[in-house]
């Protein structure tokens, strides 16, 4: 490197960022720079952001938990659909604040916006510990929604800015690993809360959230000091290591300088038909999920396992996820292949609900769980790396990736208004609305590998332009 590179200031101007090809552009710098600076953003970005969507995970699914710890009795969640409708109520703000979140971020900085979302959830969670109603138990469960509104995108969105393209799915798949094992805990944790009952006139669940909102403010208050920005911002790398990082980029997709964000840029990203064909798939991908965080303490417990029993019975299969989710994205990236891995998993979890809906004996339905949660699991990162490999320019990253993650919201109300109380205990019904979104994400998954296999084909016979209006890229399959 001449004296020269290494004089960036951390705000980078388009024309200084080298465009050497790709297959060239590693060999441009020391093996041992790269090295060494992917793995200091891998242990500064990953732990962190991920500790943090754990704590996000807890906080959005822990009614499941609460309820059967004594919440249902005291607010009445018994009569009629109530507890399906404090569930789905945090969606709605999550699913409509997704866009408007993620065309803030880049304005307000990682730092300033991922601290205000993570500090105003925390808040919301602890009212929920002092709610006297279920209406009350709504209202907060709304305001959870709207700060986390910003949250997830954000971080799917600053982590596919640091890395190339098929380097960000196992990255992603750390990052949600990470909160999948953390999570899978969280059940023995809240256990431990209830403990607590009597304790200042509060119930055992109220604790729950009172302690865990009290933990995520402080979190959010903490994490002001070390949330890493994004690559051209970054302080904690030198200004050679800054540029090293930007030029992988730019090779790779020609995106490491952020494009202005206009309102004509958006309405076209919007008008992209493989924006929406992401969002569903993500949205497949959810519904499992979600369901699994909002009904496997309940689900074993009506298998007959005590409170005690069914709380701790559910973090294996969380763990087990963990290891099934890295294998898969790990698989994924070094074959440079997605769709095929997704639809693999697809299959695991239409197994795993079929063997929990249908299945007798307590230990097959149980092992039925771990398919369903490792099947489901894998492929909310999946589906992330496979549309964030598949689209260039940060307003489009900004666009795609919060309708995707809105999409994600849906699920959510999907799950939990699909698995009802009337269809307790093995809620028959929404074991099947699940299992349909995952068969039609297989069958479009077969669409965009056509589309995207033909639309390469014709951008290699010079039949058409450049795609993503981007020389020397091709999508990934």
């Amino acid at each position: 490197m001449s004296s020269s590179d290494s004089k960036h200031s951390s705000d980078l101007k388009v024309e200084d960022v080298e465009k050497v090809k790709a297959p060239a552009l590693d060999a441009h710098y020391d093996p041992a720079l790269v090295k060494k600076t992917l793995r200091r953003n891998d242990l500064r970005i990953l732990p962190l952001l991920g500790f943090l969507y754990a704590v996000a995970l807890i906080d959005r699914t822990n009614l499941g938990i609460a309820r059967i710890a004594g919440m249902e009795v005291d607010l009445k969640l018994y009569i009629g659909e109530r507890y399906s409708i404090a569930s789905m109520s945090y969606f709605i703000p999550y699913i409509l604040l997704q866009v408007p979140g993620n065309l803030l971020l880049r304005k307000i900085g990682a730092r300033n916006w991922l601290t205000i979302c993570v500090v105003g959830w925390g808040a919301a969670q602890l009212g929920m510990g002092f709610v006297p109603t279920w209406g009350w138990l709504v209202f907060c469960r709304v305001w959870l929604g709207v700060f986390e509104a910003g949250f997830f995108p954000a971080c799917v969105f600053i982590i596919s800015t640091w890395y190339k393209r098929h380097e960000v799915q196992k990255r992603l798949a750390i990052f949600y690993l990470s909160s999948l094992v953390i999570t899978s805990f969280s059940s023995i944790f809240a256990y431990a809360l209830t403990l607590l009952k009597g304790k200042g006139n509060l119930n055992g669940w109220a604790w729950i959230f009172v302690i865990e909102g009290v933990i995520t403010i402080v979190l959010g208050v903490l994490a002001y000091l070390f949330i890493p920005d994004f690559p051209d911002k970054a302080t904690f790398l030198s200004p050679e290591q800054r540029k090293m990082v930007l030029d992988r980029v730019e090779a790779d997709r020609g995106d490491s300088i952020p494009d202005e964000i206009t309102r004509a840029k958006v309405f076209k990203h919007l008008t992209d038909p493989l924006v929406w064909a992401y969002a569903f798939m993500f949205l497949a991908s959810t519904v499992p999920a979600y369901a699994i965080g909002f009904f496997i303490t309940i689900i074993l417990f009506s298998m007959g396992y005590t409170l005690t029993e069914a709380l701790c019975l559910t973090a294996p299969p969380g763990i087990a996820a963990a290891v099934s989710v890295y294998i898969f994205a790990h698989i994924s990236d070094k074959t440079k292949r997605r769709a095929i891995w997704l639809a693999m998993q697809n299959l695991m979890c239409i197994t795993g609900l079929l063997i929990t809906a249908y299945a007798n004996a307590n230990g097959v339905r149980y092992f039925g769980l771990f398919l369903v949660n490792a099947g489901a699991s894998g492929c909310v990162p999946g589906v992330l790396a496979y549309s964030s490999n598949n689209m260039t320019s940060h307003s489009k990253r900004a666009v795609q990736t919060a309708i995707i993650v809105a999409a994600g919201g849906i699920g959510g109300i999907i799950a939990t208004t699909a698995f009802q109380q009337k269809d307790y205990p093995r809620y028959i019904p929404g074991m099947w609305v699940t299992i349909a979104f995952q068969f039609a994400m297989i069958g479009l998954l077969g669409v965009t590998t056509f589309v995207l296999h033909r639309r390469n084909q014709l951008r290699r016979e010079g039949k058409i332009g450049p795609l993503e209006g981007t020389e020397d890229f091709y999508y990934t399959l």
